[in-house]
């Protein structure tokens, strides 16, 4: 954990003995009153998760609908980006994680290694750990110019936050600005540019420029379809319309630029959090900061298999949940500094999402028993009106989403992906898996950073460059 990061503020004692012992006390009771009076508190459980992921599921399509007719996108074009001259600009440090990535050389030429930017102000780190000796190997003969490949000393958590602290550490360093990068990414080369010019029209208070993510193999097969409609909807139109709202914006995993004395103020990445840019986009916000959406695009490697994508996934949730409830250690002081609708608004964008996908499974297998034989145990679950809210969502709600998602394929200039949209219900079967596993995993291997494996795509979907514009809207 970076050094000035505060302990209250890190998922690494989130749940622990003392935390578990606490839980388990608490679970007594409500235990007991299920046992004595189980058509009272049973019913009143399903009620109020019904309501819960009513008001979820709303303000979910309030914020698609509000993003689809009102972009909050900073826009900066390629002769603005250029205009600035090379002596002007800021000193950029560029950080790559890595872990099991022997083929990594010819990602960097392809993706990182064709940023327009001057060479002596681009510090980019390629940060290696000192136990991955396949990496390790393939970088010996390779000619990485301008990329200095530092060894992160082997320590526990490994994670992709650790690896980047230590980066971050290293006396040297002269960066103003810094961001991440993937293995597989490939970046707008102008990126850095657009976000150098952004910062100098911008006020002190936008503290991170998050780029937009975008897949290059999305036409691979249905599952990176559904993956790169979910990325569409939440990097271009979701996640400006939570901004526009003054709320709380959960960082992607790279391309997020900041000021290198406000990624200091705020503490670094927790090394205890697996989704450590969504972390970090909370206390960007709890330090007064905003951040805005920067229309500029990062393409990665959708996940082509069914099997990696729940790793990967699983990966996520889990983070969202640590997130959630290190935000929530002190609800006082986190409502007291972001005010009611962001922290509710956090809540159903981190941990909300996880915790409704485990609640769709709940309520498709009780629907499933019910349709199969009426039990009476599901009748005494779903009283009359807790039946007809789910019956709303189900009848209504679902193909609403369902809808919506075929509207933005039609915004966003992706026909090729409404076909895949009307097919959404097989995703969320999916994304279901990924939550009960995320839930498992919080509790009994909470730290644990799954491995995504790349390059799973085929060699005809990789691009050599990406669009230098935004997608029409």
């Amino acid at each position: 954990m970076s050094d000035h990061l505060a302990e209250h503020l890190s998922a690494r004692t989130l749940l622990g003995r003392r935390t578990l012992f606490r839980t388990g006390l608490t679970a007594v009771p409500v235990v007991a009153a299920v046992a004595c009076w189980p058509h009272v508190i049973l019913p009143a459980v399903t009620a109020l998760a019904a309501l819960l992921y009513l008001v979820s599921s709303l303000d979910r399509n309030l914020l698609l609908l509000r993003g689809l007719h009102a972009s909050a996108l900073i826009r900066i074009d390629a002769d603005e980006a250029l205009a600035i001259p090379d002596d002007d600009l800021p000193v950029y440090t560029v950080l790559l994680p890595v872990y099991d990535e022997p083929s990594i050389v010819s990602n960097l030429i392809n993706g990182v290694g064709k940023l327009d930017y001057p060479t002596d102000k681009l510090e980019i780190l390629l940060l290696v750990e000192e136990d991955d000796i396949a990496t390790q190997t393939a970088l010996l003969d390779a000619d990485l110019t301008s990329v200095r490949v530092v060894i992160v000393p082997h320590s526990q958590p490994k994670t992709k936050p650790k690896a980047c602290n230590y980066g971050m550490s290293l006396p040297d360093l002269r960066g103003e600005l810094l961001t991440i990068y993937d293995a597989e990414d490939i970046p707008d080369p102008l990126q850095l540019r657009r976000a150098a010019a952004a910062f100098r029209q911008l006020p002190a208070d936008i503290g991170c420029l998050q780029a937009r993510l975008g897949y290059f193999n999305e036409r691979q097969n249905l599952l990176t379809r559904f993956f790169s409609l979910e990325y569409d909807q939440w990097f271009g139109v979701v996640l400006p319309a939570v901004e526009q709202a003054r709320c709380v914006v959960p960082l992607g995993g790279t391309s997020n630029h900041m000021r290198v004395s406000v990624w200091r103020e705020i503490g670094g990445w927790d090394e205890f959090n697996v989704t450590e840019d969504a972390d970090l986009g909370v206390r960007l916000a709890r330090h007064g900061y905003r951040t805005l959406i920067l229309d500029s695009i990062t393409l990665e490697e959708a996940n082509s298999d069914v099997v990696n994508w729940i790793r990967q996934r699983s990966r996520w949730y889990k983070g969202y949940l640590q997130t959630m409830l290190v935000a929530l250690r002190d609800p006082v002081g986190l409502h007291r500094t972001i005010g009611t609708k962001a922290t509710l608004r956090l809540i159903n964008m981190t941990g909300g999402v996880p915790l409704t996908s485990a609640v769709n499974i709940a309520f498709w297998f009780a629907l499933l028993v019910w349709v199969l034989g009426r039990p009476p145990f599901i009748e005494m679950l779903f009283p009359p009106m807790t039946y007809y809210v789910c019956l709303t969502l189900f009848l209504i709600g679902s193909p609403l989403s369902v809808y919506s998602g075929v509207i933005v394929t039609q915004a966003l200039g992706k026909p090729h992906l409404a076909w895949a949209a009307l097919l959404t219900p097989l995703y969320w079967v999916l994304q279901s898996v990924a939550a009960l596993k995320a839930i498992y995993q919080l509790v009994f291997r909470p730290s644990f950073w799954e491995k995504t494996v790349h390059g799973l795509s085929h060699p005809l979907d990789t691009p050599t460059t990406v669009p230098t514009e935004g997608s029409p809207r």
